[in-house]
């Protein structure tokens, strides 16, 4: 049988044998939500590394590739953007590749790198990646990038939207994919107003900028699954 597991947060995943599933990485607010809507818009790639550093080095390579670093829901000084998903528009994206670190979300996928394939969620494409879920025959596990190494709501709950779709398919869920699928239910009516009192959402807020908040959590919107070729998000084709 399968397994679908949810592990919710980056400090956990030692806990799991990564390499015997699927991985998918989940960080609403906001780097999987931009990661979903600049490859749907046309990104050719999208190059998450973990540190900025990492991400400056890619001036001096002499490529014209976008930066884009975040930090504590910021944009860190001299780069191009950092992880809102309004930078991530046809007219700034289409044809480039973005070179990506961010606090949580591009820190969880390095972590899940022995994966056997490592594939990119939000509520942007949340059912079209779980209709190509169900075609895997293969164990899965959500991994929820939380906030540095901390438990949040919000990925927890999208973990639990997408235990919802599954859960119908025979897998067999642990405890937290449980869990996760019960906090589903209570949000599931609103799920603004159910994540409206998030820690992190009262961050991004005090930044100005709820109009990210609000678009972050558009269910459908997209169909694009990025998927890490090598060092590279792409489009799943």
């Amino acid at each position: 049988m399968k397994t679908l597991d949810v592990c919710l947060t980056p400090a956990l995943i030692p806990l799991y044998d990564v390499e015997n599933y699927i991985v998918v990485v989940i960080d609403i607010f906001r780097a999987t939500s931009s990661i979903c809507y600049g490859i749907e818009n046309g990104a050719e790639a999208i190059i998450p590394v973990s540190e900025v550093d990492e991400c400056a080095a890619y001036r001096e390579k002499g490529l014209n590739y976008l930066l884009a670093a975040e930090r504590n829901g910021e944009v860190v000084d001299g780069f191009d953007f950092g992880n809102s998903p309004f930078s991530y528009t046809p007219e700034k994206v289409a044809g480039k590749t973005v070179v990506l670190t961010t606090t949580n979300g591009t820190h969880a996928l390095h972590l899940s790198r022995s994966a056997k394939r490592i594939v990119i969620g939000s509520f942007l494409n949340l059912t079209a990646l779980c209709n190509w879920l169900k075609t895997q025959n293969e164990n899965i596990l959500l991994v929820c990038a939380g906030w540095k190494n901390n438990f949040n709501l919000e990925d927890t709950l999208y973990a639990g939207a997408v235990v919802e779709q599954l859960k119908p398919s025979g897998f067999i869920l642990d405890d937290p994919a449980i869990a996760a699928n019960d906090l589903f239910q209570l949000g599931k009516n609103d799920i603004g107003q159910y994540l409206s009192k998030t820690s992190h959402g009262e961050r991004l807020k005090k930044l100005g900028i709820e109009r990210d908040i609000a678009f972050c959590l558009k269910i459908d919107i997209t169909t694009a699954i990025p998927v890490l070729e090598g060092e590279k998000l792409v489009r799943l084709v």
